[in-house]
């Protein structure tokens, strides 16, 4: 499999195509240009490729087929009390406990968001050091007690995408994601 690198906007336009769970992004750029899709190699990710990507080295088929496996139960919404994402301080509160939830509903599957990165950013790693190594601004937040940690120093729409993504990967409807990121 090859990775490309798209821009944010087109990224955005891809996944909003997305007609099932998991659908790939080959599956969808395919039903988009009018090509069969039938007879694509299914052994490809189940879930659309992320933009931040940029190693040249391709992975061994299995470990990017463990790292995009959706959660069946992707319905994050169910996981957040609203009265206490409403109490939450700031967009960064909101943030950070939107993120704890995901991880407390799967935590098995959260080190896939170590995937989630910009064109020069990092977004999120299991150490604070990490974070402050890649930017001195980035203002790095443990992520409640998962030992995972998340640049906090983005504006609000950033976290916004930087939660869409996360919620991409496990196959979260987008009327779902919609919801939850519109609480932030």
């Amino acid at each position: 499999m090859k990775y490309i690198e798209v821009d944010e906007e087109l990224y955005r336009h891809i996944a909003g195509k997305t007609e099932r769970i998991g659908e790939s992004a080959s599956d969808i750029l395919r039903r988009l240009l009018g090509l069969d899709v039938e007879s694509i190699n299914h052994d490809m990710p189940e879930t659309i490729s992320h933009p931040g990507m940029e190693s040249t080295q391709a992975k061994p088929q299995t470990e990017v087929l463990a790292s995009h496996k959706p959660e069946v139960n992707n319905d994050f919404s169910q996981c957040i009390d609203t009265d206490e994402l409403a109490a939450q301080k700031g967009a960064v509160g909101r943030f950070l406990f939107i993120l704890e939830a995901v991880y407390r509903a799967a935590p098995e599957q959260f080190s896939q968001v170590l995937q989630i990165q910009g064109r020069d950013r990092l977004y999120f790693a299991t150490s604070k050091e990490s974070l402050l190594k890649a930017s001195k601004s980035a203002n790095p937040k443990e992520i409640g007690q998962s030992g995972f940690w998340v640049t906090t120093n983005n504006n609000t729409a950033k976290k916004r995408n930087i939660l869409t993504e996360v919620l991409q990967q496990y196959g979260t409807v987008e009327a779902q994601i919609e919801a939850i990121t519109n609480n932030l």
